[in-house]
């Protein structure tokens, strides 16, 4: 196997916008599309599974074990001048460069089938520093999505700020052309602790996205989701740090204690 979808559901779909936030600097758009698909009562309809991802499973404290998966949410327009939404959210990214570009790959054959036409990519922006009012930069697969979005918010002086946006946030902008889906990637501004959530940055990304969304979201219980989540996202990326090292280190030695990569959550 290398990386598979399970479809659990086929929603019908209209026009629908693509929204990706998976596991990445500060957690910012893992944070802002969970908190998004759980106050919006999305529905997953779709997992995805691959070899890519680090080679293990979580294992809870009630003896279920929890594979690493990135999963596909819809949600219907509820109100006017709103889009049904597909949201992917997951447990990590891929482990190695051809994992990215597969998953990628796989990611935007699979919402191609519904027609979508649009996405946002949403991530961290790494500026080394905590700030009180953290900007939500911008970066497009197309020139006119500036102009489009402008009028929200977003800087999009982005070439003075981002040299790269590495993993499925910067890939799927770049491949998503080639499937003909235009794409904009919100960057919250965060210190750049890849294990410290910042939901203030999280914060800031959901509220420009609910504005071109239309869409009204309560982010007051925003901190307390961060929290209830933090210790996970910890857990997935303490096991995968110790896994690379381990593997980088190469087989052990006789006499070398191994290092244990069981984990209770």
């Amino acid at each position: 196997m290398t990386t598979k979808i399970i479809e659990l559901e086929k929603p019908k779909l209209k026009n629908p916008i693509f929204i990706e936030g998976l596991p990445g600097v500060g957690n910012v758009g893992r944070i802002a599309a969970g908190y998004l698909v759980e106050e919006l009562g999305a529905k997953k309809f779709a997992e995805l599974i691959s070899s890519h991802f680090m080679p293990f499973v979580l294992l809870h404290q009630s003896s279920a074990v929890h594979m690493l998966k990135n999963e596909f949410y819809y949600c219907k327009a509820k109100g006017k001048n709103q889009r049904d939404l597909i949201l992917l959210i997951g447990d990590s990214q891929a482990a190695d460069a051809e994992g990215h570009y597969e998953i990628a790959d796989e990611i935007l054959k699979y919402v191609s089938k519904f027609d979508v036409k649009e996405m946002f990519t949403l991530a961290g922006l790494s500026i080394g520093e905590q700030t009180a009012a953290p900007k939500v930069v911008g970066a497009v697969s197309d020139q006119e999505l500036v102009k489009k979005y402008s009028k929200f918010g977003i800087d999009f002086d982005a070439g003075s700020k981002v040299g790269t946006i590495v993993g499925a946030s910067g890939l799927l902008l770049g491949l998503g052309k080639y499937y003909g889906i235009k794409g904009i990637s919100l960057l919250g501004e965060t210190v750049g602790f890849p294990i410290i959530p910042d939901p203030k940055s999280a914060e800031g990304v959901l509220k420009v996205l609910t504005k071109i969304l239309n869409i009204k979201l309560d982010t007051s219980k925003l901190d307390k989701k961060v929290k209830e989540m933090e210790d996970f996202i910890k857990k997935i990326q303490d096991v995968e740090r110790r896994a690379m090292m381990q593997m980088a280190k190469g087989p052990e030695k006789p006499g070398e204690e191994k290092e244990k990569l069981t984990y209770i959550g």
